[in-house]
């Protein structure tokens, strides 16, 4: 079989046996395109082949190997199980071959983390101005606002209450793909949605970027961009070993708090938090309006003088 996915600007094909089942949000990314950005072959193995290259990572779950062209292969697994599910082998620029033990297909199919780990969608994606951020994704307003911290601070309980309280709407409870193209910044859908359930294909430019914490207190302000990039820092998704990778998501996350406005939110679980966020949003949207009113003026009155 064949099927071709988009996420943001990125496509990718894949090729695989009948018996192998998709995950079922991944349809929900599914195009008819004649042609793909990048394209993985799937074959179904009782025994996975040998890893090829230098290792670079040596965890419970993954070890990653380099070779002399610079293509990378991973032996992916979980952590509990004795041995790898999968092997993960790039052949060229634009191609990867990727072998599933048969042993653990009812684990492919069923979890999406576990199926999307076989793509390293994120090594494909730091070759592009995109950043996979750690969120939950709300439609607000017509804009994108996304919850960021670590698991367990509240991202969903937080959505539900803008959901509950302010009409907004979940597109994707774990994750989103931010998008640079040189102007703006977009949120995009994600194949993962982690334990939310919750997960649409859907482009928004970002209004602004939510990072919260747990306190008894509600409370909002607006980061200044080292303060935003160091609170972000944590929740993208980079591979750490890859050092061009990585300075290209660096560089991207700084342009990226250069250009949408991130806020930190304590808060606890009821609607004052929803209103204290709230307040924060429209104190700062309205200083930015009479800055720019202002800055218009003068640029009116000096156009005058010249005249």
């Amino acid at each position: 079989m064949e099927k071709t996915f988009q996420t943001g600007s990125f496509s990718f094909r894949l090729r695989f046996p009948e018996e192998l089942v998709l995950p079922a949000d991944m349809e929900k990314f599914a195009v008819e395109k004649e042609s793909a950005d990048y394209t993985y072959t799937i074959t179904i193995v009782d025994i996975l082949p040998e890893a090829e290259g230098e290792l670079l990572v040596n965890r419970v779950d993954l070890q990653v190997f380099r070779n002399g062209e610079g293509l990378e292969s991973r032996l992916i697994g979980v952590k509990g199980e004795e041995r790898p599910y999968a092997l993960y082998r790039e052949t060229a620029q634009k191609h990867a071959q990727v072998f599933v033990g048969r042993w653990y297909l009812d684990g492919v199919a069923k979890y999406e983390v576990v199926f999307l780990s076989l793509l390293a969608l994120e090594r494909r994606l730091s070759e592009r101005p995109c950043l996979i951020l750690h969120c939950a994704y709300l439609e607000y307003q017509g804009k994108a606002m996304l919850f960021s911290a670590p698991s367990g601070t509240g991202k969903t309980t937080q959505a539900g209450l803008w959901e509950q309280y302010r009409g907004s709407h979940t597109v994707n409870g774990d994750k989103a793909l931010l998008e640079y193209d040189g102007k703006a910044w977009t949120a995009n859908g994600w194949p993962v949605c982690g334990t939310s359930e919750v997960c649409e294909n859907k482009k928004l430019p970002i209004g602004c970027i939510v990072m919260l914490s747990q306190a008894k207190l509600n409370q909002a302000w607006r980061l200044r961009p080292a303060e935003a990039f160091t609170s972000l820092y944590g929740q993208i998704t980079m591979n750490r070993w890859d050092r061009e990778g990585l300075v290209k998501n660096l560089d991207l996350l700084e342009r990226l708090v250069g250009k949408v406005p991130v806020y930190h939110l304590a808060c606890d679980i009821s609607e004052d938090a929803v209103k204290t966020l709230e307040q924060e949003l429209v104190r700062d949207s309205s200083e930015e309006e009479a800055a720019a009113a202002l800055l218009q003026k003068s640029v009116l009155q000096r156009m005058e003088k010249k005249a």
